[in-house]
């Protein structure tokens, strides 16, 4: 157990981390009775998101596919990722570090915390709670783990898998020299393996991307920025991971006291001693909390599952989380728990018929509804659920089909890129967007895609059509561009590509092969500006007709952007030899 650099000195809340490396694998492989010294990975969509130590070992890494994993080490035991079987074979080790010490606070499978200052005084120093907790959960839990101490539970986490103790005061300097891509490693969230939109993972990513482009690369460059700053500039997930960088809570440390009326419980008569009813009753008994919280204008970051036995006994556990709790992750947590409870004391011959006869939910921590809530759709809070609500109230009244959300996926156009599902289904891409996609349009996307592709006529500098020839090229580089049979062309004044795109010749149903081109053309004075009706070339049409021409809309508007200095930018193909507008750029 090393001991990090003494930093400065301040007086903030020591936190003990335990984690267990490599968890999902470790669960996995329990499950299965897989040895464990042979090479083991959980997958997910096809990808590595956990493997063994022995699998590392041979080259296997997170995010490799599954084929190339196996041919690095053809031994590999590849398996699923099951959530419910992770949090259950972690009640294992919950309880092991709670017949240690009190107060423990399950961040996710995997890690858990517990304040420093009880367990340090009665042992004697942090070493030796450090020491203990080791020891203890090997003998009891058959796992080996790893422990830190620092001021906060970031901070402790991130030394937890160093097995460091930093100093009291010393988190700031501890976190100094670390990449900002551990903010993606932030406890509390678990990280987006499995392709959900989990909350708060996707906006930490984009921030790690964006600190990296303005040259932050460590978390002692983000911590430099004024605090007054960040909050002008970023969001509000922004504020939070400035204050991890800083070493500080990733809340303020202030809490309000929860009111005893925030509590629900439910009797369970019957008693619950199977895992299926448990369910069914985590779900009812957090649609309640929720609908209480609701009404009180709050929600929930800390949350207390209480149970009690058949027996008597009192059964409590804490879960920890840095998002707001949605009523489908609290389920999911009051089920993890109760599942491990369940197969922990079935096992014993003591407790053999023994059930769970009441069920309680305390939210030990809470914040106001809105202040961690990052947006209307996605995130968390309750503006999101109001939307969908309303959302489906309209596909009520005009049907199922006529609510549809994008769900981004795989592809080479920009057409089937995006697929539109209806309102409440599934949001499963078409496509794999993680497989490769020879040919495809690099970033970035086109703005606006045509229902379907208008017609465009491209020409060299001599006025002749240009064409494909052999190996993807074009016949002349693009000089002038028409939108319709019949329109005016306008100049090009810079273009990009080609970019060719291979046809499935194995399927004859499969679209031809096409090439694709950007250009940005500069508009002539006869083009109709945008929200008007006419062919190009003729300007606006005055007998107000309607039969208006759909490439009308192309055309900027003067007035509304500086469009008509910069160009038109468009992303052109070339399929069966015919030029057709696949997209628009802003």
């Amino acid at each position: 157990m090393s001991v990090a650099d003494p930093g400065p000195t301040r007086a903030p809340i020591r936190v003990v981390a335990l984690w267990c490396p490599d968890w999902p694998v470790i669960a996995a492989c329990a499950e299965s009775g897989i040895p464990a010294d042979r090479p083991a990975a959980v997958l997910v969509a096809h990808r590595v998101v956990a493997c063994s130590a022995t699998a590392r070992a041979q080259g296997i890494r997170r995010g490799l596919r599954r084929r190339e994993a196996q041919a690095r080490c053809p031994d590999l035991a590849v398996l699923g990722r099951d959530a419910d079987r992770d949090a259950r074979a972690f009640e294992t080790v919950a309880a092991a570090v709670e017949e240690i010490t009190p107060g423990v606070e399950v961040i996710r499978p995997g890690l858990v915390v517990l304040a420093a200052r009880g367990p340090a005084r009665y042992f004697g120093s942090e070493e030796a709670v450090a020491e203990r907790l080791v020891d203890h959960v090997a003998g009891r839990a058959r796992v080996e783990c790893q422990v830190g101490v620092a001021d906060g539970v970031f901070a402790a986490a991130l030394a937890a898998r160093r097995s460091v103790i930093v100093p009291a005061g010393g988190s700031p300097a501890f976190l100094a020299p670390r990449p900002v891509a551990e903010l993606e490693m932030e406890p509390g969230v678990e990280p987006d393996t499995a392709g959900a939109d989990v909350p708060g993972a996707t906006a930490r990513a984009e921030l790690v991307g964006l600190l990296r482009r303005l040259g932050l690369t460590t978390l002692g460059d983000f911590a430099g920025l004024p605090a007054a700053d960040v909050a002008s500039r970023f969001d509000a997930a922004a504020v939070r991971a400035h204050r991890l960088a800083r070493g500080l809570d990733e809340r303020p440390p202030s809490r309000r006291r929860v009111p005893d009326t925030l509590t629900v419980e439910v009797p369970l008569d019957p008693p619950v001693d199977r895992v299926d009813a448990a369910a069914f009753a985590s779900r009812a008994l957090a649609e309640r909390l929720h609908a209480v919280l609701g009404d009180a204008g709050l929600a929930c970051t800390r949350l207390g599952v209480q149970a009690r036995t058949t027996t008597g006994d009192e059964l409590a556990r804490t879960w920890r989380c840095a998002e707001p709790l949605t009523p489908a992750a609290t389920a999911d947590r009051v089920r993890w728990q109760l599942e491990g409870w369940l197969s922990r004391r079935s096992g014993t011959r003591s407790s053999a018929g023994e059930g769970l006869a009441a069920l309680r939910l305390v939210p030990e921590e809470v914040v106001d509804a809105g202040r961690l809530q990052l947006g209307l759709w996605g995130e968390t809070g309750v503006a999101d659920e109001r939307a969908g609500r309303a959302l489906v109230r309209v596909q009520g009244l005009l049907g199922p089909e006529e609510v549809l959300t994008g769900v981004p996926g795989g592809g080479r156009g920009p057409a089937e890129r995006v697929r539109s599902v209806p309102w409440g289904d599934e949001r499963v891409p078409a496509l794999d967007p993680a497989a490769p996609w020879p040919g495809a349009l690099p970033a970035p996307s086109p703005s606006t895609v045509p229902p379907s592709p208008l017609p465009a006529r491209v020409l060299d500098a001599r006025g002749r059509p240009v064409h494909t020839v052999p190996r993807g090229g074009l016949s002349a580089a693009p000089a002038q561009v028409a939108i319709g049979d019949d329109a005016g062309t306008a100049p090009v004044r810079a273009w990009g590509g080609p970019w060719p795109e291979e046809g499935r010749w194995w399927d004859p149903r499969a679209p031809a092969g096409c090439v694709r081109v950007q250009v940005v053309c500069v508009p002539p004075v006869s083009w109709p500006a945008a929200g008007t009706t006419g062919e190009l070339g003729d300007g606006p049409r005055a007998d107000g007709g309607d039969d208006p021409d759909p490439a009308a809309d192309l055309a900027p508007d003067p007035a509304a952007s500086s469009a008509d200095a910069v160009g038109l930018a468009l992303l052109l193909v070339l399929r069966d030899d015919r030029w057709t507008v696949e997209g628009i750029y802003d």
